[in-house]
């Protein structure tokens, strides 16, 4: 374990990803469910992020980015529509009748969807891209880059899943739900914009 690699890699992908969209999906989905259900299923979906990124190291930024766009886009607005139109009691009355133990698909349910959002949009992002980057510089040290960026994105989603809890506390299930609805959706139409090219920077056809 290299100590300077560590903290200089913890404290890039830490900073990168405070003001990142998966962060802010990640308050808004604990605003919304389990805290503990959403933190597993992110911290999770950053553990295999991070150790693709370090598998692949520089290859990732390969990947077809016009594609990943398209697929993020479509998943965003799809959990908008998602958050607009089933209400949380609907969804518990029907996991009633169909679980018998609540508690534990309500878990369940809210982790797995946690977990494909952020590993969906995670794919070609930056802090992953950084993560390739620093793997593909440092070779020799793969177990080093892999747990200093995972501790970190976890830093942050921990800071987002607390954010989120509490956020709950003060506004009105409603609002937040249109909260929601309208950030997913605006990030939805910005990766479907990016694949089109309408966005500056976005790949080329």
């Amino acid at each position: 374990m290299n100590p300077s690699l560590f903290l200089s890699t913890f404290s890039l992908i830490f900073l990168a990803e405070l003001p990142d969209k998966t962060a802010f999906a990640t308050l808004l989905m604990s605003s919304k469910g389990r805290a503990t259900a959403v933190f597993a299923g992110v911290a999770l979906a950053f553990l295999v992020q991070s150790a693709i990124a370090v598998a692949m190291g520089g290859l990732i930024g390969l990947l077809p980015a016009r594609w990943v766009h398209l697929g993020t886009g479509i998943l965003f607005i799809g959990f908008a529509l998602h958050s607009y139109f089933f209400h949380d009691k609907e969804e518990k009355e029907t996991e009633e009748q169909i679980n018998p133990n609540p508690g534990k698909g309500s878990f369940l349910k809210a982790a797995a969807k946690a977990f494909l959002v952020i590993f969906i949009a995670e794919w070609g992002d930056l802090t992953q891209l950084a993560t390739a980057s620093i793997a593909a510089k440092y070779p020799a040290d793969p177990l080093t880059v892999f747990c200093s960026a995972t501790l970190a994105l976890w830093a942050v989603t921990a800071i987002a899943v607390i954010l989120g809890h509490h956020l709950k506390r003060v506004i009105h299930v409603r609002h937040i739900e249109l909260l929601s609805t309208l950030v997913f959706a605006g990030v939805g139409v910005y990766f479907l914009l990016t694949w089109s090219g309408v966005v500056a920077g976005g790949p080329s056809p």
